[in-house]
């Protein structure tokens, strides 16, 4: 006797446009993304005066990229629920569409409080895109080819973060500063038409009821724990008031959270998703990966423009190394973990990247430009061979109804630690910066041209600047101190990311059981999640058929 093999659990014309749609996905992925590496090459136009910029000082310039990662990251969660009640096609629809009205204003913003509006207001956007995207790729794919799709998927991530740059500079030599808002406008209504062409509409059928006093938690949570996470950043001081206030209160408010999900009924996130090995390991993972990830490429930016003397142009030309890695090793990511394990592909992937920080000591002001390139390439391979399982870890350890809040839980550990690692690193590379120039600050005539020098090394050349030839004496130390600065903060991260490793290595599981959480050993612990296999596993099956 044999047995059939039950049939796909996608409809058939979903199956057949799968890829259609994921090409869909990528390209709200790739505007939501690429829209922060953008701006980061405009910031010194939209500063300069009107007619040229807005005239936008220091802190607009920060609040500008503030206020879009506050809202994002404190809706992300929030965002992903709404996707599983109401639809994710929705939510998806409605995030492009609010980011692409927000993109528009921020184009035409006239003054630096309305660009931080507009600004808040794509975030809103994103927030609702985001999660979306990675919740209809596990509903639009068959388990099998879930970790291809999710490898194409995050090696677009590294695209977007790597022609950021690049897209930004030829704007900006060619066009005014609202240009980089404004190229996102069609390619939104491009992908608005896609969507709604060929996205097929997916939602928790059983979501229970609302859970706003969980919710209202987590967002206070979120929004007060980056604020003070990003605050600590800009003072380089985390003992101070501003910084650790917001963020003691944000650790109550998520504490609150959890022990009211514990408590409720009908929560909004099941807390007993963390008692699941693999899902709990896998996004502390990805948080220390971003954590510091995201610390070098703060400090990347100013090797290469600052101290190289390289244009934003010719700086994002050289974050395409990376890029490509991620963008050719990603999708076959799949391949090496079915050939060692997730445990061994996602470790020494850890390790490739943890090789890359430690090249960063080998740079100094005149070191050839293709040791950057091989870096470049090293961290994208690693990265390739560990965002890609990992997530197919996460979303595969939870039911396929709860696809939207286990892609939020995942974009949330991301954005946090990525945050946390720009300011704790950030804060790290300025105070070892002044402290290698107070020598050289001391011998500047004003107590007030010493404060402003010893801000960055950005400061520091601006200075040396204004003061002409007697200020030439300042750039070969501002750049000394600078690199040194970039080899503690880069070797900081080398050991963050070793951890990381050691966390992949000993609670990672050597192979992901096949069928998620509906395979053996798949579901997540506890009742709620063995209840949500239970209805995922209530599609049709065949009947077996008995060969004589």
């Amino acid at each position: 006797m044999t047995t059939a093999a039950a049939p796909p659990r996608v409809p058939e014309a979903i199956h057949r446009r799968r890829w259609a749609i994921l090409c869909t996905l990528v390209l709200a992925l790739l505007v939501v993304v690429l829209d922060n590496s953008i701006l980061n090459v405009a910031m010194k136009t939209i500063a300069s005066p009107a007619p040229t910029g807005i005239g936008a000082s220091q802190s607009d310039l920060e609040w500008s990229i503030n206020s879009y990662t506050l809202v994002f990251a404190g809706l992300l969660f929030t965002s992903g629920l709404l996707g599983d009640r109401f639809g994710r096609k929705r939510a998806l629809l409605a995030g492009m569409a609010v980011f692409g009205v927000a993109s528009l204003l921020s184009a035409l913003a006239s003054t630096p409080g309305e660009l931080i509006g507009y600004r808040a207001l794509m975030g809103v956007g994103g927030a609702l895109a985001m999660p979306a995207t990675l919740a209809i790729i596990m509903n639009v794919f068959e388990r099998s080819e879930q970790p291809k799709a999710i490898g194409i998927w995050a090696g677009a991530v590294g695209l977007a973060i790597a022609i950021g740059p690049i897209t930004g500079g030829l704007l900006i030599e060619h066009f005014w500063w609202g240009s980089v808002f404004l190229v996102n406008v069609p390619i939104v209504v491009v992908a608005l038409i896609a969507m709604v062409l060929l996205v097929p509409e997916s939602k928790d059928p059983n979501p229970g009821r609302m859970d706003p006093v969980g919710v209202l938690l987590s967002i206070i949570g979120l929004v007060a724990l980056i604020y003070g996470i990003i605050k600590g950043g800009e003072l380089a001081d985390f003992t101070a008031v501003a910084a650790w206030g917001p963020v003691l209160l944000g650790l109550v408010a998520l504490t609150a959270f959890v022990l009211f999900e514990r408590r409720t009924a009908h929560p909004a996130l099941d807390v007993n998703w963390f008692r699941n090995k693999v899902f709990s390991a896998s996004v502390v993972v990805v948080g220390v990966v971003f954590f510091a990830l995201m610390g070098v490429s703060f400090f990347g930016v100013f090797y290469t423009q600052s101290v190289r003397g390289y244009s934003a142009l010719e700086a994002g030309v050289l974050m395409l190394p990376l890029a490509a890695a991620q963008l050719v090793f990603a999708p076959r990511a799949r391949l090496v973990v079915d050939r060692f394990g997730i445990r061994a592909t996602c470790a020494v992937g850890m390790l490739f990247i943890a090789v890359g920080f430690l090249g960063y000591l080998l740079l100094g002001a005149t070191t050839p430009i293709w040791v950057l390139v091989v870096l470049g390439l090293l961290m994208g391979t690693g990265m390739a061979h560990v965002m890609p399982p990992i997530t197919v870890a996460i979303m595969g350890s939870l039911p396929r109804e709860k696809a939207g809040a286990g892609s939020a839980v995942n974009n949330t550990f991301r954005q946090v630690g990525g945050s946390l690692g720009v300011a704790v690193l950030g804060a790290v590379l300025s105070t070892v910066y002044r402290d290698g120039m107070s020598d050289g600050l001391a011998r500047l005539p004003s107590p007030e041209l010493r404060e402003k020098a010893g801000e960055s090394l950005e400061a520091t050349l601006a200075v040396a600047a204004r003061l002409g030839d007697r200020g030439k004496e300042l750039i070969g130390p501002a750049n000394g101190s600078f690199i040194h600065a970039m080899h503690v903060v880069a070797a900081l991260s080398a050991g963050i990311t070793l951890v990381g490793a050691a966390l992949a290595w000993f609670l990672l599981p050597g192979r992901v059981p096949a069928g998620g959480p509906n395979g053996p050993g798949g579901p997540a612990a506890g009742p709620s999640a063995a209840a949500g296999a239970d209805r995922a596993d209530e599609e049709p099956r065949a009947a077996a058929v008995a060969d004589a």
